[in-house]
């Protein structure tokens, strides 16, 4: 087994970053949601087909910006996909139209976060062998630090000038934050990497997508996806409802991030130990039995509780996606295989927001939302258990 090169640390926290600025894009939906909503007369279902959009573009694509990735690097991807969503948020500062925002923030923004989000994520797992469940876990850390911090700064600055004077700042972060980060990610030298005679070892994308094995995992993320991203859509939504304020209902979504990166700090360091498949099947349950505090709430509190245990969950499962990967695929083709399982997720993403909003705008509450979603969470544990039962980690 080969040593672990230092460098592999800094792409670490390069992804780190990379990771906070584009989830903390697109998780200030939120913050935003109520300003597009009255800015162009629009219900709930239509302003989330924003969010579902955004989510269809990353998760689709992010198979086509993991072969990217492959052939060309992160560094060059990732800089291209930090470009594409300042402009789509430059552009959205812009629009007149809901259908305008659609096009910038939606698709543009989406299609910038599919060439960061695998391409980042993806050059962690060939740098490290022994740690690489802890490296994965700090790196996407990234994403609970990034739904932390942004919605909440964005949130700030709506309430002390217009959306869109905010938009054109988080535009501005993007571009010069994303770029400094991105240019510091690096492929991982052959010998970096596990394998004979310095290559990199494992299965091409085509027979990894040809294993029973990668056939039960892309169940479990397609079940596994409206539970993970309906709240960040409706969440703040749902506590306005209860008579919140603004503030503490955009600041639901950044507890879901302290959540989040505790549980990719931790579950990161103990999946090393007791194993990533298992811990997995752990946490898809638990995430969908969170949803019963969101049911049971009637208040602050509960919907904190609810936040903070979503967000352990959710930030635990996005945090070994790639890692298992990588033990079941090898280093081969590893971004390329981590984009296709993601697309597993882009029905659920587009989907899981926008039924959610229409059940909402049909019934006036989301009691029906959250039984489905406790539903969706038993058969995303029991399809993680038949591909923990069928795997062999072998790389």
């Amino acid at each position: 087994m080969s040593k672990e090169a230092p460098y592999g640390w800094v792409v670490v926290w390069a992804t780190f970053v990379c990771l906070a600025l584009i989830f903390g894009v697109s998780y200030s939906f939120a913050a935003f949601f109520t300003s597009f909503a009255g800015e162009f007369a629009a219900q709930r279902a239509d302003v989330s087909w924003i969010f579902g959009l955004s989510g269809l573009v990353y998760f689709v694509l992010g198979t086509l910006g993991g072969i990217l990735a492959d052939r060309f690097g992160p560094r060059v991807v990732c800089s291209v996909g930090m470009a594409l969503i300042a402009l789509g948020l430059l552009l959205t500062s812009w629009a007149q139209a809901l259908w305008m925002v659609y096009l910038s923030y939606g698709l543009l923004v989406g299609l910038g976060i599919a060439f960061v989000y695998t391409p980042s994520i993806a050059s962690v797992q060939p740098w490290f062998t022994l740690r690489r469940g802890l490296a994965g876990g700090i790196a996407s850390s990234g994403v609970g630090a990034g739904t932390l911090l942004v919605p909440v700064l964005v949130a700030m600055g709506i309430s002390a000038m217009p959306w869109r004077e905010a938009m054109r700042l988080l535009a501005l972060g993007v571009l010069v934050l994303g770029l400094l980060a991105s240019g510091l990610l690096r492929r991982a030298p052959a010998s970096a990497q596990p394998g004979a005679g310095g290559t990199a070892s494992g299965l091409s994308l085509r027979e990894s997508l040809r294993t029973p094995t990668f056939r039960w995992f892309y169940l479990a993320t397609v079940l596994a996806s409206p539970v993970m991203f309906i709240p960040f859509a409706h969440l703040s939504a749902s506590a306005r409802d209860l008579g919140l304020h603004e503030s503490l209902a955009v600041g639901l979504v950044g507890l879901i991030g302290i959540g989040s990166l505790v549980g990719r700090f931790s579950i990161g360091w103990l999946a090393d130990r007791i194993g990533r498949a298992p811990t997995l099947v752990l946490m898809q349950l638990t995430m969908g039995l969170s949803y019963l505090l969101w049911a049971a709430a009637g208040g602050h509190a509960l919907l904190v509780l609810f936040a903070l245990w979503f967000g352990l969950s959710y930030g635990s499962i996005v945090s070994l996606l790639p890692a298992i990967c990588m033990d079941y695929f090898g280093g081969r083709s590893v971004a390329s295989v981590v984009g296709a399982l993601y697309s597993g997720a882009a029905v659920g993403n587009l989907l899981g927001p926008v039924l959610a909003g229409a059940a909402f705008d049909r019934m006036g509450h989301y009691h029906g939302v959250m039984a489905v979603c406790l539903v969706l969470g038993f058969l995303a544990t029991w399809a993680s258990w038949r591909m923990k039962r069928i795997g062999r980690s072998q790389y």
